[in-house]
């Protein structure tokens, strides 16, 4: 008899939910309810519809219990570092996004109380001025955090919304530049120099924790009941777990982010690793070496703003035809988040793009030789040298990045265009639930 699980996968643009089974050695899936998702602007300040979004959860739960009786269980994974803040079991809005700006400031006084470098040694996480740690500390000076009796991630807000249990997962935890490398838990050193309130930091719980049941409430409204667990909710965690790997190769997670990576049997915190600026983050049963550089926002800016009416295809026909051979840094903070993605590309190529297809052409050759120099600098780091790179993601079914690529890194180019974070997501369901 088969077993479905469902996988409810959210990046920063758009949400899955997949129901899963094994069948003949393998997993199947099937897409029952996608939705979208972007970040807003209120107030002056980027953030997201967390409201909105667990609504979206909800009718995509509803729909796959229209079609499948029993599920097995679900389990969340999203983006990092971004988070609710609660009041016992009250929200405290707004819930910001990773692209606001509002941790300058937080940035420069963390590194006041505790230099980069010693941050760096004790977590392993990269710099990104968006880390929790510059969030919360920004709760913090706020006063935001004063009557905050909870911090959840947005996959561990979205199951306790869904089944009333609060619990901090390992894998997003490690997004936040708190946990300690060595220990693997928050990290106490850290948050007491930084006056954070310890009661946010609980211990943490592995991928396969099983949370609890359906709330009452939230069976009326999806028509049956299933098991909540924890997958590895960060979706790269979830992706990495998916991707059907020979051996042990490097791996670029292509989404709105590339995340680009390796797993290790521990971290690597030496001072080559932080002047790479790359990340130590959880994985299931093993370290997830990587860096979090720039992908396909840059593409779909460049789209919403030149040409939002073209299909991707003939975008991708565009840039193969142009003339244009100019790369930019992308992952300067000109990119992040510009009012005009149109002028950051003008300004790093000096005005020389002329044409649509010279634009994308320019942000896919940036891409490939973004990737190229990280690759290089992983290989120097770990001591390996690598013949194969496996990508997955949305990135993985564009031919024109994916030849791009294998030109600039010199190895052999695994493209799989597959849902691997959904497969993830599910293999570590199927061995906790059986």
């Amino acid at each position: 008899m088969k077993k479905y699980y469902l996988a409810i996968d959210i990046g920063a643009s758009s949400g899955r939910h997949i129901v899963g089974w094994r069948e003949n050695g393998k997993i199947n899936t099937k897409e029952i309810y996608r939705f979208q998702n972007e970040i807003q602007m209120t107030d002056g300040h980027l953030g997201w519809d967390a409201e909105g979004i667990f609504q979206e959860v909800k009718n995509g739960i509803r729909a796959v219990f229209t079609e499948f009786q029993e599920i097995e269980s679900l389990a969340v994974d999203t983006w990092g570092v971004d988070y609710v803040l609660l009041k016992n079991n009250e929200e405290i809005w707004p819930a910001y996004a990773y692209r606001d700006c509002r941790t300058e400031e937080a940035v420069k006084e963390v590194h006041g109380k505790i230099p980069f470098s010693e941050l760096y040694h004790r977590t392993g996480c990269q710099f990104q001025p968006f880390n929790s740690i510059y969030q919360l500390y920004d709760d913090l000076e706020n006063g935001r955090l004063k009557d905050a009796a909870d911090f959840l991630m947005m996959p561990e807000y979205l199951s306790w919304k869904l089944c009333g249990v609060k619990a901090k997962e390992f894998t997003n935890a490690t997004t936040t530049g708190m946990v300690n490398a060595d220990t693997h838990e928050f990290d106490k050193e850290i948050i007491n120099t930084l006056g954070l309130p310890e009661r946010l930091f609980p211990r943490l719980s592995r991928p396969g924790t099983v949370l609890g049941k359906l709330l009452p409430e939230i069976v009326q409204e999806a028509g049956g009941n299933t098991q909540v667990t924890f997958c590895a909710t960060h979706d790269t965690g979830s992706a990495v777990e998916g991707i059907p790997m020979e051996g042990n190769c490097p791996y670029i997670s292509s989404g709105t982010w590339s995340l680009l990576g390796v797993k290790t049997p521990e971290p690597i915190t030496n001072i080559e690793s932080e002047k790479a600026n790359y990340s130590n983050e959880g994985g299931v049963g093993y370290n997830r070496y990587q860096k979090n550089i720039m992908g396909l926002w840059v593409v779909n800016r460049l789209k919403q703003e030149l040409c939002p009416d073209l299909a991707f295809e003939e975008i991708v026909k565009l840039a193969e035809k142009s003339q244009n051979r100019v790369t930019a840094n992308v992952n300067t903070s000109d990119f992040l988040a510009p009012y005009s993605m149109k002028e950051a590309f003008d300004k790093a190529a000096n005005h020389a793009l002329k044409t649509i297809g010279d634009y994308f052409s320019c942000a896919y050759r940036s891409l490939a030789a973004s990737y190229r120099q990280s690759l290089e600098e992983l290989e120097r780091n770990t001591g390996m040298n690598y013949e194969r790179l496996y990508i997955v993601g949305g990135g993985a079914k564009n031919q024109f990045l994916n030849r791009l690529t294998q030109e600039a890194v010199g190895k052999e180019v695994i493209a799989l265009p597959i849902e691997a974070t959904a497969l993830g997501n599910l293999k570590i369901q199927m061995e906790v639930i059986k």
